[in-house]
């Protein structure tokens, strides 16, 4: 029986590095943001809706994402118009994911906002990336083209850090060294193999899987 894993974490957190850590390990995962990007480059399936609902927003080489995140960040209404394209193509990317991989015995969604839309329900169990704050901040803010005021946005569409280590079955720490983090998610990973989500997860609380202190 497949155990279908959700991945979350909060903006500058390290959710690719853990992701890209347990494709390392075997485990087939669903990037979100990839399928959105290939959605939107060059001959995309969402590029003449994005256009048409946001003008100036697409080009030869597709959606304009610096254009199209200044038309929609801070603007409630017209981040709904956007969702309201990119969710549906999203889904069907991921349902032809888990088509493809039926059979496999770990599958894990990486999805960013998973807790703020309702998608934790619908996964067995949910994986947290968190870093210390500061450390958080630095790596944003280390971006190209990103500022102080863009990342206070964007973390206002974001439940607390805090709040998703509340509700997550697994945390996996990037405020560590490389190593240990990669030694964290090879763990939860063999546990979850040889033993499913219940067994690891008492074990997560009782510290046997790498878990950060409350």
């Amino acid at each position: 029986m497949t155990i279908l894993l959700g991945l979350t974490g909060s903006i500058g957190m390290g959710k690719s590095a853990v992701a890209a850590m347990l494709r390392e390990a075997g485990v087939p995962v669903f990037d979100a943001d990839a399928a959105v990007h290939r959605l939107q480059a060059a001959g995309g399936a969402l590029v003449p809706a994005i256009g048409a609902a946001f003008p100036g927003a697409t080009g030869a080489a597709g959606v304009d994402r610096a254009r199209l995140g200044a038309a929609v960040l801070g603007d409630a209404a017209a981040l709904a118009r956007l969702e309201a394209i990119v969710h549906p193509a999203v889904a069907t990317a991921r349902r032809a994911f888990l088509e493809n991989h039926a059979g496999a015995a770990l599958l894990v969604l990486d999805i960013p906002l998973l807790f703020e839309k309702g998608g934790a329900e619908a996964v067995d169990a949910v994986i947290v990336v968190s870093a210390p704050a500061d450390m958080q901040r630095a790596r944003v803010l280390a971006r190209p083209g990103m500022s102080l005021e863009r990342f206070a946005a964007i973390l206002a569409l974001q439940m607390p850090d805090a709040e998703k280590r509340a509700r997550a079955d697994f945390v996996i720490e990037t405020g560590v060294t490389l190593a240990e983090t990669g030694a964290a998610v090879a763990a939860l990973v063999a546990c979850l193999r040889a033993h499913g989500v219940r067994y690891c997860r008492s074990c997560a609380k009782s510290s046997s899987i790498p878990k950060p202190p409350a």
